[in-house]
């Protein structure tokens, strides 16, 4: 046990001889950190002004300028003129949509596009009413990340259904 405990003794010895290094890390200034949108995988195709407002801290602004386009789009590939909630009812009506997300050949894609109605519909009367009609409306990054994280989903739901 001796011997055990002379090589121990040993090893500890040779280790205290070696000189003090400190660990190896990159000073914080250095170290890239990524922006809230590319963390969120915010959709690239908002418009760069969302991405401004956002980083001016006028989240509320942003929110609404990022539902407009989604607004856009819609209007777009549906050919309807109406906006905001009735445009989405309109555009993803379940008996006739102008804008199709699956084949709704089967329940499931049936169901599919009446819960996506009510998604877009929902998101527009609910998040970007509030925003584009009322003068003070406070919101803080998460929530509004929050939001641009929904306008994302829907922008790649659409994209994901063949509308560019």
């Amino acid at each position: 046990m001796s011997s055990s405990l002379e090589k121990f003794a040993d090893i500890a010895r040779a280790l205290a001889r070696l000189p003090q290094q400190e660990p190896a890390t990159q000073p914080a200034a250095e170290t890239p950190s990524l922006h809230p949108f590319d963390s969120r995988n915010i959709h690239p195709d908002l418009p760069v002004k969302v991405r401004e407002l956002f980083d001016d801290g006028h989240f509320p602004e942003a929110t609404s300028l990022a539902f407009k386009y989604l607004d856009k789009k819609v209007q777009k590939y549906s050919g309807l003129t109406e906006s905001g909630y009735k445009l989405m009812m309109g555009a993803f009506d379940g008996a006739t949509p102008k804008v199709k997300l699956n084949p709704l050949v089967t329940t499931s894609e049936k169901d599919e596009q009446q819960g996506y109605r009510f998604v877009f519909a929902g998101s527009m009367q609910g998040i970007r009413n509030p925003r584009a009609h009322e003068v003070i409306i406070v919101d803080d990054p998460d929530i509004c990340l929050d939001h641009l994280s929904l306008v994302s989903l829907l922008l790649r739901r659409l994209e994901q259904a063949g509308y560019k």
